[in-house]
């Protein structure tokens, strides 16, 4: 069993962190107390650091993010039977209260008591303390056991795996069907390989540098922004009819509009990259073409789904960490993510 206490990284306000002694935190019923192996770094802890998101994310200063990871049980509360000490797990980030009207449709991604911790949502290292620290304490229905064969680091990608499925899934992939892929980043390069695992024909990706030469190492045809235009591109490999599906991974004002530019009639669009800019639709293809655009939030009931594609080999995550450091070296590992350096596509820090 653990301390009474353990090395955190704490956000002090904007832009501000430290490494501090703080309390191992206390698990109540229903949840688990585990030992953290691997964090992955994922694009929103930079917009949580800066204080971008502040007060949603994070709804308090000190705070520890930390949201895509995977460890082992240390402890277990009162009702938990699928867990015990010694098993490795992977987390995924959100919880709901479990018994609001969307929670009961399993859409708790949407939780109406979003935020409330006193109705028992939850959502690790962004309105609950996550996981740079040595212990996080989960509920047990945002956890799932691992099999031998996938490796901590590995695991920490599952919750980046679910958020990139359920963005496909929200796209109605059918069999068959031309998807094209925005943004092959954290999310993305994950989301090009789930539309091709839910029966996909052909898949496009668009995008530049290193992580779009990952997509065309790993088999995905490619079109490089900086070069060639991608709707251009994409009208002349389609017959001027345009993709099926476009699964926007970018999340840029640009890219959003471009893909509602370039869906087919009757096409469906999903926005699952966040932005805050502000663009201007062609409003009229809503009506004229029947087109259909949805977000895309979290990962819900993805977890058991993605681990199964992993294990499949549909979903090929262990390749997309490129980077790897102890929490002690958060800041280069920081740095890293954030300024692509050799390369950078899924960083994982090991507390």
């Amino acid at each position: 069993m653990p301390g009474k206490s353990m090395e955190a990284l704490v956000l002090l306000g904007p832009d501000e962190y430290e490494f501090r002694e703080v309390p191992v935190p206390e698990i109540g019923p229903a949840e688990v107390l585990c030992r953290v192996g691997a964090v992955a770094i994922c694009g929103t802890d930079l917009g949580i650091m800066s204080g971008k998101f502040f007060p949603m994310w994070p709804p308090e200063w000190p705070f520890i993010i930390g949201h895509e990871w995977a460890g082992t049980v240390e402890a277990v509360g009162a009702g938990i039977t699928d867990f015990k000490p010694g098993d490795r797990v992977a987390g995924s980030s959100a919880v709901g209260c479990g018994h609001c009207r969307n929670c009961m449709k399993g859409r708790y991604n949407l939780c109406l008591n979003y935020g409330n911790m006193e109705a028992g949502h939850r959502q690790y290292g962004m309105t609950a303390q996550g996981a740079y620290a040595e212990f996080i304490n989960a509920n047990a229905r945002s956890i799932a056991v691992l099999p031998d064969d996938i490796d901590l680091p590995t695991a920490s990608l599952l919750d980046t795996a679910g958020i990139a499925l359920h963005i496909t899934k929200q796209g109605n992939v059918e069999a068959g069907d031309t998807v094209v892929v925005i943004g092959p980043g954290a999310v993305g390069s994950i989301t090009y390989q789930c539309a091709r695992a839910l029966g996909a024909g052909r898949v496009i990706v668009a995008g530049r540098g290193s992580r779009l030469e990952k997509a065309k190492a790993l088999g995905f045809e490619t079109v490089d922004v900086n070069s060639r235009d991608v709707m251009e591109y994409v009208r002349e490999e389609t017959g001027g009819i345009g993709p099926d599906v476009v699964l926007e991974c970018a999340g840029t004002a640009q890219t959003i509009v471009q893909a509602v530019e370039m869906i087919k009639k009757g096409g469906r669009v999903v926005v699952g990259g966040i932005s805050q800019e502000k663009g201007e639709f062609p409003l009229h293809r809503f009506v004229l073409d029947e087109i259909e655009v949805v977000g895309s939030r979290a990962a819900p009931n993805c977890l058991p789904e993605v681990l199964a594609l992993t294990r499949s080999g549909a979903l090929r995550l262990a390749e997309l960490v490129t980077h790897k450091f102890p929490l002690s070296e958060f800041t280069t590992a920081i740095k890293t993510f954030r300024e692509r350096i050799d390369g950078a596509l899924k960083v994982v820090v090991e507390p």
